[in-house]
């Protein structure tokens, strides 16, 4: 009997600890984090772009989140965390903010980084709160109130002065660009023939290279991918022939080695899809919260 009695006040305790315990920060797997099920995928896809978009343009982070419950922490308790966590805006630029939803509590929070309380300061947070985004929870339209509030958030802090975001719009560009496509190889192979036959293995071959440099440096300012990319030509326009006679045809060579196989048509995603992390920003604990 007492054995029993024990392990009912155990199992008692469990659901205690278990009840009071701080509901975890979600992983910061995109744009928009929605743990309710309450946005559709095109929601999510048409939020993500804008903040996407504004993030190229301005250099600031923006992230939403929504989650069922907070409890037993506040809404600011759990904000912050998010935001420790998430770390939204720049390295020492601090130019992050989070929109925080919990649904089945009522209750928002815009999270504020330090280098936007210029401009997206705790009164401007509250009005855009209370004016934009609860009259639209009120009528259960969700989605509507989420993407009229980050576009409020997006004109307010597109009138703080911010450092530009010239290397993360490198960075974007040069995401786009894949120096082992298979049409750049196959433009690289008959460029490199053409300058071959004219100027000779080595000297056709180096003149290939330093054109696709050349070419990549002006298209992407990066150093680092202008030398890759020349010496891969370098070594595709010296070695050509070679790769293209092994195993006594192209089906058996070039073609067969993966290039045309599908080893680069998945691509990447144009989707966070893991592709966006913080960026170093902090907070301390300014923004608003409100309720519907």
């Amino acid at each position: 009997m007492n054995a029993a009695r024990a392990s009912i006040l155990a199992l008692l305790l469990c659901w205690a600890f278990a009840a009071l315990a701080d509901v975890a920060v979600p992983p910061l797997s995109g744009r928009v984090v929605d743990q309710t099920a309450t946005l559709t995928s095109g929601d999510i896809a048409s939020l993500t772009q804008t903040l996407r978009d504004f993030e190229a343009r301005k250099g600031s982070q923006l992230a939403v989140l929504i989650v069922p419950t907070t409890a037993p922490e506040t809404i600011e308790q759990y904000s912050i965390r998010v935001a420790e966590a998430w770390k939204v805006g720049r390295k020492k630029i601090d130019d992050g903010a989070i929109l925080v939803v919990a649904k089945n509590d009522r209750k928002l929070r815009i999270e504020i980084g330090y280098g936007l309380e210029g401009a997206l300061n705790d009164v401007t947070a509250k009005r855009i709160i209370d004016e934009v985004i609860t009259p639209k929870f009120r009528t259960g339209d969700f989605a509507g109130g989420i993407s009229t509030g980050v576009d409020r958030i997006i004109r307010v802090v597109d009138g703080e002065p911010l450092p530009a975001p010239a290397s993360r719009q490198d960075s974007s560009f040069l995401s786009h660009i894949d120096p082992f496509n298979p049409f750049l190889i196959v433009a690289v192979i008959i460029a490199g023939g053409i300058f071959r036959r004219v100027l000779g293995r080595l000297f056709g071959s180096l003149a290939t290279g330093g054109l696709v440099a050349a070419i990549f440096w002006f298209a992407a300012a990066s150093l680092a991918l202008s030398i890759i990319s020349g010496l891969i030509a370098f070594v595709i326009t010296m070695f050509s022939d070679a790769m293209t006679s092994s195993g006594g045809s192209r089906r058996g060579g070039w073609v067969g080695g993966g290039y045309s196989g599908g080893g680069y048509s998945g691509g990447s995603s144009s989707s966070d899809g893991g592709g966006f992390s913080g960026g170093g920003g902090n907070f301390g604990g300014g923004g608003a919260s409100g309720s519907w």
